[in-house]
């Protein structure tokens, strides 16, 4: 079979992002439940925000390694693989009836999440042309944030009306049987192997590896994808929803229609800024713009004690989200600054930085707030306190950005 001229390659497409879907929303879809899981499991809000950051954790420390193993063996198991685990850790996330089975459940989704990303690119250049790849690689990137967008208001309405087990259990069986449908698609149907061995020779992994984390421009990307990503990755996986719920007495599906408005700003806010980039020939300026754009965003909660007006909230939301949708513009710029040999690793080294960010800030955040419940203050001066630190990640990123060297034409444009 042609792969790259088969119609039978817009199968493969749409079940893979259908499968992709359904993982990413499962990145954040426990925000929606936080104080469910509080008061069902008498926990305290550090280790909320420890269960939340465990599965970017996971997520995070496999990146790199994924990337070396999709290469050498294909992305066919791992993709399969991965959405079985993604379902089993969501069906042992609703059946848990203690604290360490919730661990073990978002363990196992980090785990199958990160199979995803990199195998589904590894699929998209083995079934299309350069020119469809280019084209739906950002169709794909937008299904990410769909994926966050189903886990706002109609999951929260799947919550309401089954409630959270059912809601989560049903999530994860269909994750189980996408695993089965990749199967169907990617061996059965085509004849394809499970595992392709790649025996073409490379360089040492570790030799590429050190170049890496030497070089600067590395370092400056991983920190603009960290203060981009984390804050709002982390943000809303966590504490939006009770966010809302607390300071504003908002009712559980009324957050999640503040989160969507987030979601909605990134879905614009990726194509928007490729265009932009595209249209001034430039990655540098644009994205010290989005960067500037996300600190003050931040900082309007802290200059409102955390509680902005109702409006001003949902502007901020958008705001957010619509900068968070930018975070392309890190891949082009890593596109744009190595070689074809490094572009994966570079690529996962600072896909790493955002995701460690996510996994910081629920943690840290959840301390905060623990602190305040626990002396003479009260949550909304933790909730004011969290918030110094978006702020302080978002600046971490400014400062990345400005230290990014951009080139054009193979010169170095490094000053703005």
């Amino acid at each position: 079979m042609d792969k790259q001229t088969s119609k039978f390659r817009w199968v493969v497409f749409s079940t893979v992002l259908f499968t992709y879907l359904l993982m990413s929303s499962q990145r954040t879809a426990p925000g929606l439940i936080t104080d469910q899981i509080m008061s069902d499991f008498h926990v305290t809000a550090t280790t909320i925000g420890l269960l939340a950051s465990i599965q970017f954790l996971v997520y995070t420390g496999l990146q790199i390694p994924m990337g070396i193993l999709a290469d050498r063996y294909g992305p066919n198991f791992f993709l399969i693989i991965g959405a079985l685990l993604t379902g089993a850790g969501t069906i042992i996330y609703s059946l848990g009836e203690y604290e360490v089975v919730l661990f073990f459940a978002r363990i196992l989704t980090g785990i199958g999440d990160a199979t995803i990303w990199v195998n589904l690119v590894i699929i998209l250049g083995q079934w299309f042309n350069a020119k469809e790849f280019s084209r739906l690689i950002g169709i794909t990137a937008m299904t990410g944030s769909l994926g966050f967008l189903v886990a706002t208001v109609p999951f929260a309405a799947w919550i309401e009306l089954l409630g959270w087990r059912a809601a989560f259990f049903s999530t994860g069986f269909l994750l189980c049987l996408c695993s089965i449908l990749l199967y169907v698609v990617l061996v059965k149907k085509t004849e394809q192997p499970v595992f392709v061995k790649n025996k073409a020779q490379r360089e040492n992994t570790w030799g590429m590896l050190r170049r890496i984390v030497s070089n600067r421009q590395a370092w400056a990307l991983f920190l603009c994808h960290f203060g981009l990503v984390g804050t709002y990755v982390g943000f809303i996986g966590s504490w939006a929803v009770p966010y809302g719920m607390t300071m504003y007495g908002m009712t559980r599906s009324e957050a999640g229609q503040l989160v969507l408005l987030g979601l909605v700003g990134a879905l614009i806010g990726a194509p928007l800024a490729g265009w932009l980039a595209s249209r001034l020939n430039m990655i540098k300026r644009p994205y010290i713009v989005v960067h500037v754009i996300i600190v003050l965003s931040w900082a309007a909660f802290l200059l409102f004690r955390g509680n902005p007006p109702v409006l001003m909230l949902t502007l901020l939301f958008f705001v957010i989200g619509l900068a968070y949708g930018a975070n392309a513009l890190t891949f082009a710029a890593v596109r744009q600054s190595f070689p074809v040999a490094e572009s994966g690793l570079a690529s996962g080294f600072a896909n790493t930085g955002g995701f460690l960010s996510a996994v910081l800030l629920p943690s840290i955040f959840g301390r905060v707030l623990d602190y305040f419940q626990a002396s003479p203050g009260n949550i909304e001066d933790g909730y004011y306190y969290g918030f110094i630190i978006p702020v302080v990640f978002s600046m971490l990123g400014l400062i990345g950005v400005i230290l990014v060297k951009e080139e054009q034409n193979g010169k170095e444009r490094g000053v703005v």
